[in-house]
């Protein structure tokens, strides 16, 4: 058999394996799902904006831009987009200039780029905002600041705001990380949440907006459609939902949860955590580090549910492009019974021990300001690399936790 028909095999056993794998099989409705089936009356006789990208999309893959385009009683005026743009093809943290979209016509406003919040002369003509993007859970994840951007403008502005609520691929149950405090607010981390805030992004506008946290004490006239079967304590694969990347390095809906267990480190550069390799925010690694050494490190620790595994990796991009990094994959076994945000500074507690003459925070001081930013406040920073110890920190991730849980709780739309 030659390279040829081999090629042909395996191209035919891809198309047939990708068909049946993108049937629906889900166990859940979503919010655009939801509102199809009442016939859009909600949006009857209204222009609409619709804030989307990608991941607005029902369970068998169809986009939220096309199903409102499509539908004979929808007013779809315009698209906004946030940080990667409305279509997803934009890197992250860079700028996007408005335009028009090429496969509907429709003018699209950037979110991500002059402004962060819709202007005036934007929502010129619309009666009502949509907003259908999947989240990750995680107050850093920048698309939560834009809806609550979205949500003030709106409030300005008179104009209905809607939430077509979606999944929390860290589910309903998990609280981590204290709230962020007024003076670092930023589009990653724009409200008085925790870092890991157990909501569904339907629930955290109602939250957002009850507890007037808009900019000024603002509310919007805000909907929210919710999904139908979705239980708190569902993982993303327990919905049967297919999962599209939410950004370029969250391909899977288990990343949500990497994604916190060391994206607080990677902002200061110093230590690699994935990003540029196949594994996004799954590993640990940097240059000088011993693998088999940190592995056992980590591992001696005994935490329950999560495994290390020493390795060594090369990125195919950022800083450390081509480098030969030693370090560990991390293995989370059971969310439930681990502290996400703590796997990170554990890390580093360990990194120290071995390594005492690598100085992580001066090594990174240009990376600071970012780094609070993410945290919320600079409590972590000053308490933690004093001595490199998880415990002069763990009081400071747990403080918030059963506060914002009853706090919360008001705004469940599941049980």
């Amino acid at each position: 058999m030659n390279i040829k028909t081999l090629l042909l095999l395996f191209a035919a056993y891809f198309t047939i394996f990708t068909n049946i794998n993108c049937q629906s099989t889900a166990k859940i409705k979503t919010g655009i799902e939801v509102l199809r089936e009442t016939g859009f009356k909600q949006l009857k006789n209204k222009n609409v904006g619709l804030i989307t990208n990608p991941t607005g999309v029902d369970s068998g893959l169809k986009t939220t831009i096309d199903i409102l385009n499509e539908a004979k009683n929808v007013n779809l005026l315009a698209l906004f987009g946030p940080e990667h743009g409305v279509r997803g093809d934009v890197s992250a943290g860079e700028k996007i200039a408005s335009g028009i979209d090429k496969e509907t016509g429709l003018p699209v406003y950037s979110l991500y780029g002059k402004t962060r919040k819709p202007t005036k002369e934007m929502l010129k003509g619309i009666d009502l905002l949509v907003y259908d993007i999947q989240d990750i859970g995680c107050r850093s994840y920048t698309f939560i600041s834009t809806m609550g951007k979205a949500m003030e403008a709106a409030a300005e502005n008179d104009i209905e705001f809607m939430v077509l609520d979606r999944p929390n691929p860290i589910g309903g149950l998990k609280i981590e990380g204290p709230v962020a405090q007024k003076e670092y607010f930023s589009m990653v981390g724009a409200y008085p949440i925790p870092y890991v805030y157990g909501l569904t992004v339907g629930e955290l506008a109602t939250l957002i907006n009850e507890e007037k946290m808009l900019e000024g004490g603002k509310k919007c006239k805000l909907t929210v459609i919710p999904m139908q079967g979705w239980k708190r304590s569902m993982t993303y694969e327990d919905t049967g939902l297919p999962w599209v990347l939410s950004s370029p390095h969250i391909p899977h809906a288990s990343t949500a949860y990497y994604y916190v267990s060391t994206g607080v480190l990677g902002e200061l550069m110093v230590i690699n955590n994935g990003v540029g390799y196949t594994l996004p925010f799954q590993l640990l690694g940097a240059e000088w580090i011993d693998s088999k050494k940190i592995a056992d490190a980590m591992n001696s620790l005994g935490l329950k549910g999560v495994k290390f595994r020493p390795l060594t990796y090369k990125p195919y991009y950022t800083k450390w492009a081509k480098k030969n990094l030693g370090g560990i994959q991390i293995y989370i076994t059971d969310p439930e019974k681990v502290n996400l945000m703590s796997i990170q500074f554990l890390f580093l507690q360990e990194l120290h021990k071995l390594y005492p003459d690598k100085d992580i925070y001066n090594l990174s001081a240009n990376r600071h300001k970012m780094f609070d930013k993410v945290c919320g406040s600079d409590e972590i920073r000053i308490n933690f690399f004093k001595k490199y110890q998880f415990m002069d920190i763990q009081k400071l991730l747990y403080k918030d936790v059963e506060d914002f849980r009853k706090k919360s709780k008001k705004y469940y739309l599941y049980d």
